[in-house]
């Protein structure tokens, strides 16, 4: 690619914890007509540094429940979450904002991006917000380029492709430097061939920025590209 970026997921002069990610006995249960039901069963796992790692399940194993808890946007019943070494399960909401600006970076199938942006100032957005390095503008090009969009910085969404806008995403997801990034089904609103080359570009950035990515989806082709899996069935680890 025309630019090379490497990336750490902890900051300069910091020692690097353990895990990206670790996930100790977490469990979920919501009420419901006047019993709760309980979603995620104890749940515990670890994700290194520099992974690329599958949650994968059929629709209603507790996958999309567990991701909103990883990311911080959904709170367990009990147990602890971890990110980059820091438990995040008792943060209040503007702690719990800092560390996913800085630690977390999310894709989302529907990619999300602001329509009236260019795909640069899309890319820009997460750089307002807390302090990191660099310059903005210069950052969010350097990323552009590292997905391949390094022609594309003034085109708005909907001058691209739906690739094109994964590609936007995940930059943007790049661009603080996480110490994970979070996909939520990725490539599911992208016909095989763009999902195809978004699969091998993650790839391709797991291997050169070092960044751990963990991917949650029912595809096996889309969960097949990863180097591991974490397979739940009806709120479990199977």
């Amino acid at each position: 690619m025309a630019t090379e970026m490497t990336q750490t997921p902890a900051s300069a002069g910091q020692t690097q914890t353990p895990f990206a990610l670790e996930g100790r006995d977490i469990t979920k249960s919501l009420p419901l007509g006047g019993q709760r039901i309980e979603i995620l069963k104890g749940i515990s796992f670890a994700v290194n540094h520099g992974e690329f790692v599958a949650i994968v399940g059929p629709s209603g194993s507790g996958k999309s429940t567990l991701l909103g808890i990883i990311a911080g946007l959904d709170t367990p019943t009990s147990g602890h979450v971890l990110i980059d070494g820091i438990d995040i399960t008792k943060m209040g909401e503007g702690q719990l904002a800092g560390v996913r600006n800085q630690k977390i970076g999310m894709v989302y199938q529907a990619f999300n991006l602001i329509p009236t942006l260019t795909a640069q100032e899309n890319v820009e957005v997460p750089l307002y917000v807390g302090k990191h390095q660099g310059l903005p503008s210069q950052r969010a090009k350097d990323m552009l380029a590292l997905v391949g969009l390094a022609h594309r910085l003034k085109n708005r969404p909907n001058q691209l492709s739906g690739g094109e806008q994964q590609r936007v995403a995940i930059a943007r997801a790049l661009v603080t430097q996480p110490a994970l990034i979070i996909m939520d089904e990725p490539t599911g609103n992208l016909d095989k061939a763009n999902a195809d080359n978004v699969l091998n570009m993650i790839r391709g950035l797991q291997q050169q920025t070092g960044t751990t990515f963990i991917i949650a989806t029912h595809d096996p082709n889309v969960a097949a590209a990863a180097q591991r899996a974490i397979r739940l069935e009806d709120g479990r680890i199977a």
